[in-house]
C-alpha cells in the first residue's frame, strides 16, 4: 500500500473501500476553498454549493456522508437546508455558527443538525468534528448491553425496542426515524440503564469531545429533548429517558 493510500484509509476512506463524501457549503469562497482543499487531502471526495438552493440541488445529485453548512447564506439559509434534509435523509450535518450567537446554534441543533462548529474556526477543529460524527453514525454496535435482552442484541422495554446491531428503534411495531447521533445517544443511555450520565460525559461518549473542551452542553439538551419527543407517549413526563436531577440524564433501569 502506498504512503497516499494508507492515509486516505486512516481518514476519509471507508472500509469498503469508497471514499467519504463531504458537501461543503458556505456563501464565502475562502472558506470553501480552504475546506475544500483539506478534506480533500484527507482522501474525501467533495462536493461544495455557494447557497442554500445550490446545497440542496448538489445534496440530492452527490449524496454525501455528511453536510458542513453555514447559517447565514442567500437564497435559503442553513436552517432552511436542514429542515429540507431532514425530511427525506439522516445524513450528519455540521453547522458552522457565529461566536456569540447562542440561539442560532440551539435553533439549528433543534432542527436537526448533529454538533455545530464556531466561527472563525480552526479547521482541524473541524476535521475532527467531521471524523468522529462519520465514526458514530456509520458504526455498528458492539458490546453487550446492561439490559434484559432478546436474541440478536435487541433490548424491549414497553412500547420500546432497539435493536443495536441494526441501529434500528420500533416505537408500538412503527420503525423511528432517528439520526445517527441519535441513536449513539440512546445506545449510551440504554447500554447503562440505571445509571446517570453528566452532560459532560455525555459529550466525552458520544461526541469524543476531550474534557477540557469548552462547548455549550445544550447540545446534549437538544438531542434529548429531540428523542423523547419521538420516543415518549407523554414528552411532559418522560417515563425512559429520566432527568437525574443535578447530574443529567439517564435511561430507565432495565432489569
Amino acid at each position: 500500500m502506498s504512503a497516499t493510500s494508507e492515509k486516505e484509509s486512516a481518514s476519509g476512506q471507508k472500509s469498503t473501500g469508497r471514499a467519504d463524501k463531504i458537501l461543503i457549503v458556505d456563501d464565502e469562497a475562502s472558506i470553501r476553498r480552504i475546506l475544500e482543499t483539506r478534506f480533500k487531502m484527507l482522501g474525501f471526495d467533495t462536493a461544495t454549493a455557494a447557497d442554500g438552493e445550490e446545497a440542496m440541488d448538489v445534496f440530492n445529485k452527490f449524496l454525501p456522508d455528511i453536510v458542513v453548512l453555514d447559517i447565514m447564506m442567500p437564497k435559503m439559509d442553513g436552517y432552511g437546508v436542514t429542515k429540507e434534509i431532514r425530511k427525506q435523509a439522516d445524513t450528519p450535518v455540521i453547522i458552522l455558527t457565529a461566536l456569540g450567537d447562542v440561539a442560532e446554534r440551539i435553533t439549528g441543533l433543534e432542527l436537526g443538525a448533529d454538533d455545530y462548529v464556531v466561527k472563525p474556526f480552526s479547521p482541524k477543529e473541524l476535521e475532527a468534528r467531521v471524523k468522529c460524527i462519520l465514526r458514530r453514525t456509520t458504526s455498528k454496535s458492539g458490546g453487550t448491553p446492561a439490559a434484559s435482552k432478546e436474541t440478536n442484541n435487541v433490548v424491549a422495554i414497553g412500547h420500546l425496542k432497539v435493536d443495536l446491531n441494526k441501529r434500528q428503534v420500533f416505537k408500538k411495531n412503527e420503525r423511528v426515524r432517528l439520526t445517527g447521533m441519535e441513536f449513539s445517544l440512546l445506545e449510551l443511555l440504554v447500554n447503562n440503564s440505571g445509571k446517570p450520565f453528566s452532560r459532560g460525559e455525555i459529550l466525552q461518549h458520544v461526541w469524543s469531545y476531550p474534557p477540557d473542551h469548552r462547548i455549550d452542553t445544550r447540545v446534549v439538551d437538544v438531542h434529548i429533548s429531540r428523542l423523547r419527543s419521538k420516543l415518549e407517549t407523554d414528552i411532559s413526563n418522560p417515563e425512559l429517558i429520566l432527568t437525574a436531577r443535578g447530574i443529567g440524564y439517564m435511561f430507565q433501569k432495565i432489569d
